[in-house]
């Protein structure tokens, strides 16, 4: 079932900060080994993926329901503030960041293409040919 958009927003912001706060606790054992790395890259794309959801959502709340968000500034920003956040524990981990993140982003505009899509007018007139 589907959470309503004030509460979508709390916990989106809340599960971000933590995945932030994971990301900047752990940064030695991040670093620790090159599987690690890539995993930090991965929690990275999680950290954007939440991100931008709670932007989307407390934009939807303020501007209205039919709100959503764009390339530029949302998208742009919440990537880079995911990459400047994997660039404090190794360089490796900000390229997955942006890799998993922009492979996230792909899957999430088809999930959200299906959720949201508007149904299609169909014109079930038929047309007939006029006579002269």
């Amino acid at each position: 079932m589907a959470t309503q958009t004030s509460m979508s927003f709390i916990v989106s912001l809340l599960s971000s900060i933590l995945v932030f706060a994971l990301l900047q606790f752990c940064k030695r054992y991040f670093a620790s080994s090159q599987f690690l790395t890539l995993a930090a890259g991965f929690a990275g794309s999680w950290f954007f993926i939440l991100l931008l959801t709670a932007i989307s959502n407390f934009e939807s709340i303020v501007f209205g329901k039919g709100f959503q968000a764009r390339w530029f500034p949302e998208v742009i920003t919440c990537l880079f503030v995911a990459c400047f956040a994997c660039s404090t524990i190794h360089r490796v981990a900000v390229t997955t960041c942006f890799l998993f993140s922009c492979i996230a982003l792909y899957y999430l505009n088809i999930i959200s293409q299906k959720f949201h899509a508007a149904p299609v007018a169909v014109d079930v007139s038929l047309s007939k040919k006029k006579k002269k």
